[in-house]
């Protein structure tokens, strides 16, 4: 069976901007800690929400704003720059208080449709289809209001939504488990890294002879060489979140250069950096089984054999994030060469207590990653399932 199809602007579905007058906040008015959140484009991801790193304005300056504030089962589309990216706001969100950026729009479904259904339909493939059509814009992409009421949708009758709802939203449930678990390990490892090497909980709270305070010039090494004529070489981005992503699959465009031969290979389990960016996380490892590269504006080293891991999780602690942030040069955009990062200090523990740690750690990595590969499997059948389900081409 095949369902009506309708355009956005025949139904009386809501498409609401932000307050964009004399009251939008700038500057000064954001808050790191605050009434009510302002969204950046960091908050709405592809893969749902992120709260990493928020700005708040005052309850004052929250009651000045009209538009753009969010109720439950409102949907929140990313409509300049990266245009597409949507999440939902639901219960579960721990914030009372959200207001949407100028990039964005919030769509109410007003009674109209399941909110999860039209949740999950700006998250398929037919939807973002469409986008490509009718963003505008070439430096950054734009999809108004105006273009966005022209797009396409299914609307079958209001059960069939919410079956179709629940059936993709219980695969959205089991990959959200297994990012909780894989959360709740990452603290674990924070915490088991932080009693070993920072609390030296295990020896009585006091650093072994063999123990030595060092700098991680120690542990790491430069790596300088160039792909050349290699023709089997992905490129790789560090991005905010502390990762070197596929640049193909983060960007929706290609960001790199047409030759990559000047670009500088990254082994797997070798890190790379952005100098510019690395004292907001633009820090990874090659998690990868092939060998990626970076542009050579980047910083690429490895570590000493079996110090991969013990380097991994030291850069996600204060110690290093402070040393960073004092250690990088420049005024508005600083900058940190490899010499002055070489030269960050950190303790140096020896081999056999850091090939004891990575055994533990290990262990948990394998835990995380066989939930990433389920995660991956479920993600492909959800979005092979969805647009068969929107056109009725399935049964329920």
């Amino acid at each position: 069976m095949e369902w009506k199809t309708v355009k956005f602007e025949d139904t009386s579905i809501l498409f609401i901007d932000g307050d964009r007058g004399k009251n939008y906040p700038n500057g000064n008015d954001f808050l790191e800690n605050g009434h009510c959140i302002f969204l950046n484009a960091g908050n709405v991801t592809k893969n749902g929400w992120n709260f990493k790193d928020l700005s708040y304005i005052s309850e004052e300056k929250d009651n000045l704003l009209r538009n753009g504030k969010l109720q439950y089962r409102d949907v929140v589309l990313t409509t300049r720059g990266t245009v597409g990216n949507v999440v939902i706001y639901t219960e579960d969100v721990p914030y009372q208080h959200i207001r949407i950026n100028s990039g964005m729009v919030i769509i109410r479904d007003n009674g109209v449709c399941d909110a999860i259904y039209l949740y999950q339909f700006l998250r398929s493939k037919i939807f973002l289809d469409q986008v490509v059509q009718y963003q505008s814009g070439s430096a950054q992409p734009q999809l108004p209001i105006s273009a966005l009421k022209k797009l396409t949708f299914s609307l079958p009758d209001l059960d069939t939504q919410r079956r179709i709802a629940a059936i993709l939203s219980s695969l959205d449930d089991k990959i959200e488990n297994n990012n909780r678990i894989n959360r709740n390990l990452e603290a674990q490892a924070q915490a088991l890294f932080k009693s070993w090497f920072v609390d030296f909980e295990p020896w009585g709270g006091v650093m072994q002879e063999d123990w030595k305070d060092g700098t991680l010039d120690e542990i790491c090494t430069q790596l300088r060489e160039k792909v050349g004529r290699k023709d089997d070489v992905k490129v790789l981005s560090p991005v905010t979140t502390g990762n070197l992503m596929l640049s193909e699959e983060y960007f929706t465009k290609q960001v790199y250069s047409q030759s990559i031969a000047k670009y500088i290979v990254v082994p797997p389990t070798a890190f790379a950096y952005n100098p510019a960016r690395v004292n907001i996380g633009s820090l990874g490892m090659n998690e990868f089984d092939f060998d990626g590269c970076v542009s050579p504006v980047y910083v690429v080293f490895e570590c000493k054999d079996g110090y991969e891991y013990f380097f991994d999780l030291f850069r996600r602690t204060n110690q290093f994030k402070e040393e960073v942030k004092s250690r990088a040069i420049g005024g508005v955009r600083q900058t940190l060469g490899y010499d002055d990062f070489k030269s960050i200090q950190t303790v140096i523990p020896p081999k056999r207590i850091v090939d004891e740690f990575n055994k533990i750690y290990t262990s948990m990595l394998d835990v995380s990653n066989a939930n990433k590969r389920e995660n991956q499997y479920l993600a492909t059948l959800r979005d092979t399932l969805l647009p068969k389900l929107m056109r009725g081409e399935i049964t329920l």
